[in-house]
């Protein structure tokens, strides 16, 4: 009963429109007091504190801020310039090149807003003045966005790992090939709509122009090298590839004189109010969880399943539903952090691998991304494109569908995900 009283208060909040930090804070205190335990409330700003300050979140707003740099620095530019000179002749041509441009773009940023609000306003201009109409381009782009969290490197794989304790390093590895997989089911669905809508092509590429996109885009191909060749051989943890990210980010830009000194105090306080956005997320959902640790909400969950005589197949059955439910009223990132503390003690307690959970989770909240009402990849679409979140949210089902398929595979063949992880230690 108090389990069902806490989520329900929280939604109410969180359906009145307060601002999800607002709301599991106030949840938190208001259990706290109606329980008799206010004492624990002068406790407040030192758990909201402590909960921000691992080493590992430092990544977070430098992968922001490494996404923003390359935004601005002529990065996305060259990828799309490279995709399409390797993919536009494809049936549907300009949307495959928006896949790969996401999965090439994803090893730098790590955000699917990001990704959706950077590079998705090139990929969109240039599907929209192509004949491939607006609603079809947005819903394009906000689908392909969501890669971006799942190929490393991942802001979200980043708090997972705070959170629980998993190993970041084996959370990207084993992002590699789901990543891939829903890219691949993007391009099929792409495919397929513009065989049926007669959508065009571009013309092949000759080899100059290959060579030329290559060559224009060599340096920012390299980033992804980077990142994992350096997390992999030791040179640098996971928090400090994001400083990584951001210097090289940083180097292109002057490098491509995309960047000028003038611009970049506008994108360091961007970077600053994005990552400050987050960080307060998870410095409320740090007290919100304190409370659902004291009052052991999750041993609650834990023995109902047990009494249930619940298997792990049926678990993560349950997981998977009560995520996409919750993400019609609630934006991704709150999903994430709301829920793991709660989930991962039933995981261990079910024998559901944790990396392979982390990168489930990751896929769950990439659909909610997409989801009306509160899809945040949707809406940073519809800003630039002027589509309205209906009309986006219309044309988006076959990639959410195929990103669904995806996350039902990886869940219940973890051997997919963990194969990478495995192979290479990183586990």
């Amino acid at each position: 009963m108090l389990t069902f009283l806490v989520f329900a208060v929280l939604l109410v909040l969180v359906m009145s429109n307060l601002p999800i930090a607002v709301a599991l804070g106030l949840t938190a205190t208001t259990f706290f007091t109606a329980l008799g335990d206010s004492d624990f409330l002068t406790m407040l700003p030192q758990r909201m504190y402590a909960s921000t300050t691992s080493f590992t979140l430092l990544a977070i707003p430098f992968f922001i801020l490494a996404g923003n740099l390359m935004n601005s620095g002529g990065v996305t530019d060259r990828i799309f310039r490279f995709a399409k000179a390797l993919f536009g002749h494809f049936s549907g041509g300009l949307g495959h090149v928006c896949v790969i441009a996401n999965v090439i773009f994803s090893g730098m940023s790590g955000s699917a807003i990001a990704d959706a609000a950077g590079l998705g306003q090139v990929l969109y201009k240039a599907m929209a003045d192509n004949g491939f109409g607006k609603r079809f381009s947005a819903a394009i782009v906000a689908a392909a966005a969501t890669i971006g969290p799942v190929i490393p490197p991942s802001i979200p794989f980043v708090v997972y790992g705070a959170l629980t304790g998993v190993s970041v390093s084996a959370l990207f590895l084993a992002g590699f090939i789901p990543g891939i997989m829903m890219a691949i089911a993007m391009m099929i669905a792409i495919y397929i709509l513009a065989r049926v809508r007669k959508l065009p092509k571009q013309p092949r590429a000759d080899l100059k122009e290959v060579l030329a996109s290559i060559k224009g885009a060599f340096l920012a191909l390299m980033t992804p090298v980077i990142i994992i060749g350096g997390i992999l051989t030791g040179i640098f943890t996971p928090t400090e590839a994001a400083v990584v990210a951001s210097l090289y980010a940083l180097f292109l830009g002057f490098l491509y004189k995309d960047l000028t000194l003038k611009v970049l105090p506008k994108i360091f306080w961007t970077s600053i109010k994005q990552s400050i956005a987050l960080m307060f997320i998870i410095a409320a959902a740090g007290f919100f969880g304190w409370l659902s640790i004291y009052h052991k909400i999750p041993d609650e969950i834990i023995m109902t399943l047990t009494n249930m005589a619940a298997t792990p197949s049926a678990i993560l059955a349950m997981i998977i539903v009560v995520v996409l439910i919750l993400a019609l009223t609630l934006e991704g990132n709150a999903i994430f952090i709301l829920t793991i503390p709660i989930f991962f003690p039933i995981c261990q307690r079910f024998g559901i691998d944790p990396v392979n959970f982390g990168v489930v989770m990751t896929l769950l909240i990439m659909i909610g991304n997409l989801m009306p009402p509160v899809g945040m990849c949707l809406y940073a679409v519809s800003c630039f494109s002027k589509v309205t979140l209906g009309e986006i949210s219309r044309e988006v089902w076959p990639y959410s569908v195929g990103i669904l398929i995806v996350t039902i595979i990886i869940a219940y063949v973890p051997q997919i995900a963990l194969f990478i992880p495995n192979l290479l230690g990183g586990k």
